[in-house]
């Protein structure tokens, strides 16, 4: 029978007004005290014997120390003055005895390197204070936790904890000259994305406070008639980590997302998590909006001062009627802004190893929609499709198919062309078919593929390579379909 991991949620917990206890005084409470000190209003430490650096503590009046074996009785008196313990000891014994004490009476115990004992974990820290960063694994490995931790330390500014100090100091007088939450949320993202941030930084606090006032007068300015707009975001094939850092600030900033069905939950979580959503995605046969009511969204929740983020899969002018939205919304004096994403021809061929262009067979390649008119007819033009020399990626062509397939035989392709159908490219569940035109739709019927898929004709299929992703390769071939 398999046990289920334990499930944590990360909390940040007040402790400058409590005390902490601290069950063990070798190498290990060493470690935990430091992440304690300056923490908790005293730190408590009851072992038999001291390490030095536990002992200089003691000396400076930084923590108490109780010595000898930890009793039951003498436990239970002190346990619920504690905010929280640690049991560090080496005996098995004593730790389990903390553990179930501390679990009786609910204060949270953290049993060292036995997360089954223990009602909380400690994570890695990044500490730029009053900045914290935690990073924590839910005990399934504490070395990888310590890699995530190195890097995040690259990443952040060493003077981080000055800029929020500056900006902590402005908020009373923020808050004064702009009641809206709105408002005050908008300035702050503004600050932090330019220049005034920048000088905040460098502790040049006369210089962030002058910007942070012309950033304020603005606000003012626009107080009754905000300025709203209109994002175009592309989303990419479906894998979190090919979102472009531009989307990513754009959509950490967003009022709304309005969000189609090829935007994977693993990229919206990516989204700020009070920014409200709005689903309006597309499927076969059933439009959940119209695209003149989109449109008509957008416009209506930018007019009255939103950041609209309208997240799409793949990339916004490449069948994502991107091109519409902005001529619609720039009709109507609303700003619009277009950040790119890796289109679904990219980056589902290549997370399957397949190479669009090759220069012994394919010196070209062109991209179409497969999607049928209402009667279920395709309106392509073949003579330039079934050509040899080139790659044809096509989109939304899983229906259609059989049709794309025939056509392409009747003007001019053998039967024997290959062909490649990947499914969900990128994501964890990835998969690959490959066949040819005369086979691929059965062997995409047995291997149970459905929607989104893209299609993707041509020699190049055969110099498709394993390659390594960020994702495992599901792929299958005609002959292990």
């Amino acid at each position: 029978m398999t046990t289920k991991p334990p499930s944590y949620l990360p909390i940040v917990l007040r402790t400058d007004q409590r005390d902490a206890l601290l069950v063990g005084g070798g190498q290990v409470a060493v470690q935990k005290m430091r992440l304690l000190r300056g923490r908790c209003r005293m730190i408590h430490i009851w072992a038999e014997t001291l390490h030095p650096e536990l002992a200089a503590l003691v000396e400076q009046g930084q923590a108490v120390f109780r010595q000898g074996r930890v009793e039951e009785e003498a436990l239970q008196a002190i346990l619920p003055h504690m905010a929280l313990v640690f049991a560090a000891t080496d005996d098995d014994t004593v730790n389990e005895m903390v553990a179930h004490q501390a679990h009786a009476l609910r204060v949270p115990v953290c049993v060292v390197d036995a997360p089954a004992l223990s009602s909380f974990i400690t994570p890695a820290l990044v500490d730029r204070s009053p900045v914290q960063v935690a990073i924590t694994t839910g005990g399934a490995s504490p070395v990888l936790a310590r890699r995530v931790r190195q890097m995040v330390e690259a990443m952040l500014p060493a003077r981080m904890g000055d800029a929020a100090r500056f900006m902590q100091k402005q908020r009373g007088w923020l808050k004064d000259r702009l009641p809206g939450m709105k408002q005050r949320q908008r300035v702050w993202e503004t600050f932090v994305d330019g220049p005034a941030y920048e000088a905040a930084l460098a502790g040049e606090e006369d210089r962030a406070r002058s910007q942070l006032e012309q950033l304020v007068e603005a606000a003012e300015g626009e107080a009754d008639h905000p300025q709203g707009e209109v994002w175009l975001v592309g989303a990419g094939p479906g894998n979190p980590d090919w979102l472009t850092l531009a989307a990513l600030r754009l959509m950490q900033n967003a009022d709304s997302v309005l969000y189609d069905n090829l935007v994977a939950p693993d990229v919206l979580d990516r989204v700020r998590r009070d920014a409200e959503r709005v689903y309006v995605g597309k499927k076969r046969s059933h439009h959940t909006l119209p695209q003149s009511d989109i449109e008509a969204e957008m416009l209506r929740r930018a007019r009255r001062g939103e950041r609209v983020l309208r997240l799409k899969g793949g990339d916004p002018f490449v069948f994502g009627r991107g091109g519409e939205e902005m001529e619609t919304l720039l009709a109507a004096n609303v700003p619009v802004r277009v950040v790119p994403g890796i289109t679904a021809a990219n980056g589902c061929a290549a997370a399957a190893g397949i190479p669009l262009t090759h220069r012994d067979c394919a010196q070209s390649c062109v991209v179409v929609t497969g999607h049928a008119r209402a009667d279920g007819t395709l309106n392509l033009h073949w003579p330039s499709l079934a050509r040899k020399g080139q790659t044809v990626v096509i989109y939304m062509g899983l229906s259609s198919m059989a049709e794309l397939c025939q056509q392409m035989q009747a003007h001019g392709l053998p039967e024997s062309w290959p062909v490649a159908v990947v499914y969900r490219g990128s994501c964890a569940d990835q998969r690959c078919v490959t066949g040819t035109l005369g086979t691929i739709a059965e062997d995409v019927r047995r291997a149970g593929l459905q929607s989104p898929v893209l299609i993707i004709v041509g020699e190049v299929v055969h110099h498709r390579g394993e390659v390594m992703q960020a994702v495992p390769d599901y792929s299958t071939s005609k002959e292990s379909a």
